[in-house]
Parts: C-alpha cells; sequence; structure tokens
C-alpha cells in the first residue's frame, strides 16, 4: 500500500469549508485551560466540519502561538465564539433550538455506546481538565453523555474525549 500524499486529498479550501453543510454540532469547552488542548479540539470539528467552537471562561482563544501549534490552521477555518461562561453559551443555545449535552459522568447519564442522535442541532460541553464541567452547566443541560471506560483512571485528555464525542456525532449524522 502506498500512502497518499497531501496534495492526492483534494481537501477544501478554508472558503469552501465555511461554504460547505457542516455537522450540526456545536462544541462547548468550558473552562479548558491547555491552548494546546484547545488548538487539537479545533482541528477535529475542523476534520468532521463542526458548526461551531465556543470557547468559555479560561479559554484562550486565537490568535495562539500554542494554539496554533496544535491547530495548525484550523483556527482559521472553524468558526468559533468566545462567552465569559459555559452557562451564557448554553443559555444562547437553548434559545437557538439546540439540544445541550454536557460530557461528565453524573447519575442517569447516557452510556455513549447506547446513544443515538436525532437529526436536529446538538452542542456538546467538553469540561476543564481538572474539574469537569461545571455543576451548573451540568444543572442546565438537557443531559450528559458518558465514554465508558475501562481502566483505573476515572477520566481522558479533553481533547481524547472531544474526537470520541464528535465522531459519535458525525458517524451518526453525516458519514452513512
Amino acid at each position: 500500500m502506498r500512502k497518499i500524499r497531501t496534495i492526492e486529498m483534494q481537501r477544501l479550501s478554508v472558503e469552501e469549508f465555511r461554504n460547505a453543510d457542516k455537522l450540526p454540532l456545536i462544541v462547548v469547552l468550558d473552562d479548558v485551560r491547555s491552548m494546546y488542548n484547545i488548538g487539537s479540539v479545533f482541528r477535529t470539528c475542523d476534520a468532521f466540519r463542526v458548526e461551531a467552537l465556543y470557547l468559555c471562561g479560561i479559554c484562550q482563544t486565537p490568535p495562539s502561538t500554542e494554539i496554533h501549534k496544535t491547530a495548525l490552521g484550523a483556527e482559521d477555518s472553524v468558526n468559533w465564539t468566545y462567552f465569559k461562561t459555559a452557562l451564557e453559551a448554553v443559555e444562547e443555545l437553548k434559545r437557538n433550538g439546540y439540544k445541550v449535552l454536557s460530557v461528565e459522568q453524573v447519575e442517569h447519564s447516557t452510556k455513549l455506546q447506547t446513544f443515538t442522535p436525532e437529526q436536529k442541532k446538538y452542542a456538546v460541553i467538553l469540561g476543564n481538565e481538572v474539574k469537569g464541567v461545571h455543576q451548573e452547566v451540568v444543572d442546565a443541560s438537557d443531559g450528559c453523555l458518558e465514554i465508558p471506560q475501562l481502566g483505573t483512571k476515572h477520566s481522558m485528555n479533553v481533547s481524547v474525549t472531544a474526537g470520541i464525542i464528535i465522531y459519535k456525532f458525525a458517524e451518526e449524522l453525516m458519514l452513512k
């Protein structure tokens, strides 16, 4: 097998990306402190043509050398908005008809493998690397998704979690 060269992949230009149909999903980062994690989430959002990325609280915003290091330019293609708090983002999302799901381990969470998104607008909230999604944001959410884990740790890196969650939505809503 021969590896395909980047030039052969016929990727979208930034302008084509902006005009292309998007996955009906907005990803919200709630107080994510690492700019490398933020950049990685930008890049995954680009890979699956996510509608937008909301950066909230202590999240840094582009332009940033650290974000760019892992985003590799995805901060230029993905629509993003900054909110002072994730709760403000949730309120706007609900006003605009989004179903809001926090990715968190809570009582009565929906396990990701049993979740099937409907054809509607969704937002998923991913939390701080240490504290997770703020409790008031969880309370304001329409529900919670949980990625089952089989090891000794109770959490995964936020950018890894974003990749798993975004892929689930893309698989269900765009890749079939």
